[in-house]
């Protein structure tokens, strides 16, 4: 199987229990909630997404003809030695690529792996940590893992089932678009009221990174 990168690069994790991990972020190219082209948003379920996942990247993707080469590609990304190495599958929706290669070219390689997914499809049990994102109107599958960070407000998510799931950290993080500042009010709103949640912020945003 050959493996579409829309782009890879190193960084520092900007959102959720990890924020501030040194981080290669392998961002798939494809989703199954929104085609990514703007004329297709209004139709789309996941209507507000912020992320370019068209295509591939020459300069920091490519398409990948075995997980061998994808994991070495993030291998010389890391550049830091053997310590600590961690990676980050995310997209798009990544688990409409990921698969047993994958996984076990990127444990061979030392890599801790984490993904970001919006659990419509079964995240891959050797993943190491578990982040799902749930859309309103899409049809959850995955409701286990480490985190579930639910970007706030969503009408028709419904918090008090999803506080049934098997998470162990419970994230609630602004919506940015126009009305961010509204957006932050209420997020911090549904904290004070269900202690169970934690705020989560994009500090990628607020750092200037990637």
């Amino acid at each position: 199987m050959s493996y579409a990168v829309k782009e890879m690069f190193l960084t520092l994790q900007g959102e959720g229990v990890q924020a501030g991990r040194r981080a290669v972020f392998v961002r798939f190219a494809g989703c199954n909630l929104w085609s990514g082209r703007e004329q297709d948003r209004a139709r789309a379920i996941c209507r507000f997404c912020d992320t370019d996942f068209v295509g591939v990247d020459g300069l920091s993707g490519g398409r990948f003809a075995d997980a061998q080469g994808l994991a070495d590609a993030a291998v010389q990304m890391w550049s830091g030695g053997e310590e600590a190495r961690f990676v980050v599958l995310t997209g798009g929706e990544p688990m409409l690529q990921v698969d047993d290669a994958l996984i076990d070219a990127l444990h061979a390689a030392g890599f801790f792996i984490a993904i970001e997914s919006n659990g419509t499809i079964p995240v891959h049990p050797g993943i190491d940590w578990v982040c799902i994102s749930p859309k309103a109107g899409s049809e959850i599958v995955q409701r286990r893992g480490n985190e579930l960070k639910l970007v706030w407000p969503q009408p028709g998510s419904d918090v008090t089932a999803m506080e049934g799931w098997d998470f162990a950290h419970l994230l609630i993080q602004p919506l940015d678009d126009a009305n961010a500042a509204a957006n932050q009010e209420a997020a911090m709103a549904l904290v004070m009221e269900r202690p169970r949640w934690r705020l989560s912020l994009q500090t990628h945003k607020l750092l200037g990174l990637r």
